[in-house]
Order: C-alpha cells, then sequence, then structure tokens
C-alpha cells in the first residue's frame, strides 16, 4: 500500500470513551455477544474497524470505529440509534466523551449532539 503525504480520505474515526457500573462479565457479554454481532451482521463492506478495549481495574472502556465515509456512518448509526441494542448500551455505559475525526454532514452532527460530540476535522498527515 503506497503511503501518501496530507492527502485527505473520507474515512470517519469514532472514538467513544464510556464508564461503567455494571458487572464486568455483563458488560463483555454485551460487547461480544450482542453488538459486535450485531455490527457484523450488517455484513457492510463501509465498516473499517469496530473495536472494543477495556479497562477493568477503573470500570472504563473506549470503543474505536472507523467507517470508509460519513454515509457509512450515518446509515448505520440510524439503523442502532433507538433500537434494543442502542438502549442496552444506554443502560450499560456512561459516554464519557465522544470524539468524531473526519467530516460529516450536518443533519448528523444535529442527531448526535444529545451526546456532546467532540468534532475534529483533517488537517493533514500519512495515510
Amino acid at each position: 500500500m503506497k503511503k501518501e503525504l496530507n492527502k485527505k480520505s473520507d474515512v470517519v474515526t469514532v472514538v467513544i470513551d464510556v464508564s461503567f457500573k455494571d458487572d464486568i462479565e455483563n458488560v463483555k457479554h454485551y460487547i461480544r455477544e450482542e453488538q459486535c454481532p450485531l455490527f457484523y451482521s450488517f455484513n457492510h463492506d463501509g465498516i473499517i474497524k469496530f473495536e472494543w478495549f477495556l479497562n477493568e481495574e477503573d470500570n472504563t472502556a473506549t470503543l474505536i470505529e472507523v467507517f470508509k465515509n460519513s454515509d457509512v456512518w450515518e446509515e448505520l448509526g440510524n439503523k442502532v440509534i433507538g433500537s434494543p441494542i442502542n438502549i442496552r448500551f444506554r443502560e450499560l455505559f456512561e459516554i464519557e466523551k465522544l470524539t468524531v475525526l473526519g467530516d460529516i454532514n450536518d443533519t448528523f452532527k444535529e442527531k448526535i449532539q444529545p451526546m456532546n460530540p467532540i468534532i475534529k476535522t483533517y488537517v493533514g498527515g500519512i495515510s
């Protein structure tokens, strides 16, 4: 794969930092047996990454989502917002910080406003 300097892509990366109070085994079950299988079942080629990282000592976690572009993120987000899987997410986790890296459209910006996102656009780098 050829590296390029300062070439902006359409990729959108979403970093969701959460805390939780539920039992760690319940949290792991939700991640492995409910949420991840749902996203996997979408079989969408626009999902580049969907990965969870846990810190069991302080009951925090980070979900990293990487999508081909803003349209993919919006399409999939609209499928899960308000769904039982999302309701369960909100029961288990408190969103501490939501960071969106990349360009997203104004309609979806409005839709995610209740989560107080930090939105950052591309400046430069190696891709």
